[in-house]
């Protein structure tokens, strides 16, 4: 796939046209009390794995509405003192696999949260968490559930999930609270990007070719899912772009990072039709803090930089977490 997007140097420089609405910090902080209201009530049970290089927990915490959400813990093995820890968010229609797919960030000394996502895990990696809300008329997926009413969207719930995540992560006497990252690819990274703006605390973001930002521009300008999945429930519900436009605006990653308060490492692919680079740029060029870099891979659809990435952010990742 050849370059579709608009040259690099207009990228730098692009802004969404993504209205914030005014009550936007309201609506969350409304949200998460009423998530907080139930206890957390974080678990760890240790797991009995072949691994014999980490320390595996099975963790489960009360998400949105109190709802049972699942993930794991992993730890370099024989932790004795607290370690930063990496919180990690998943990409769209995979849910937390199995513990041995989750080695990276423990092998390289840090504690390592992985979220389970509510009502995926059927896609490419399994998960165990349901998400027992219903919602009105949906296309297929995840991206209009609810999508005409703001209180009602998946997507309210998945961020809150989010949220409590690191909050049960901090709680483990074996992670250092005060030295906190969000990273996460695809919609991974847009649920890092919503997690960095809303704890205020963290030391450190890193969303990977992130989705669920600037939908104006996203569902307008690819074909391809998950962004299409809304433009078809418009072609089939005519007369509702604006309500639903209304709603996720209060979801855009590009408004997140109006409010991120930790350094960033983004990442995006100019042959991405997936998470095209001008609705990264977008959250990108909007991220409130001034350490923020982000990686180009020139001829890479929505895999992005994989590997390479990944050992770019084990450079620049410890640096924030231990320094």
């Amino acid at each position: 796939m050849p370059h579709f997007d608009l040259p690099l140097d207009q990228l730098r420089t692009y802004r969404s046209t993504s209205r914030e609405p005014e009550d936007f910090d309201a609506f969350w902080a409304k949200t998460l009390d009423e998530a907080r209201s139930h206890e957390l009530g974080a678990r760890f049970a240790r797991m009995d794995t072949a691994l014999t290089t980490v320390d595996v927990y099975d963790v489960t915490f009360a998400g949105f509405g109190g709802h049972p959400v699942k993930g794991w813990l992993v730890l370099p093995a024989g932790t004795r003192e607290p370690l930063p820890v990496v919180v990690e968010f998943l990409g769209y229609g995979g849910g937390r696999g199995l513990p041995h797919t989750h080695l990276l960030w423990a092998s390289a000394g840090f504690a390592h949260s992985v979220m389970d996502t509510r009502g995926q895990g059927s896609g490419w990696a399994g998960g165990d968490t349901p998400d027992p809300v219903g919602s009105g008329p949906a296309y297929p997926g995840f991206m209009t559930r609810g999508v005409e009413d703001l209180y009602a969207y998946y997507y309210r719930r998945l961020f809150t999930d989010a949220v409590r995540a690191v909050e049960a992560a901090r709680s483990h006497p074996l992670t250092d609270a005060s030295r906190t990252a969000a990273v996460g690819i695809s919609q991974g990274g847009g649920i890092a990007l919503a997690v960095g703006g809303l704890v205020p605390d963290l030391v450190a973001v890193a969303p990977d070719v992130p989705f669920l930002c600037d939908f104006p521009r996203a569902v307008t300008l690819t074909d391809r899912a998950p962004y299409r999945e809304i433009a078809t429930y418009l072609r089939t519900h005519r007369g509702r772009a604006e309500q639903v436009a209304r709603t996720l605006a209060y979801f855009d990653g590009v408004h997140f990072a109006a409010r991120g308060s930790a350094p960033a490492l983004f990442s995006t692919a100019l042959e991405d039709l997936t998470c095209p680079p001008s609705t990264v740029f977008a959250a990108f060029n909007a991220y409130a803090h001034e350490d923020k870099a982000i990686e180009i891979y020139d001829f890479n659809d929505h895999e992005g930089g994989e590997s390479f990435q990944q050992a770019v952010q084990l450079r620049w990742l410890p640096r924030r977490l231990t320094g």
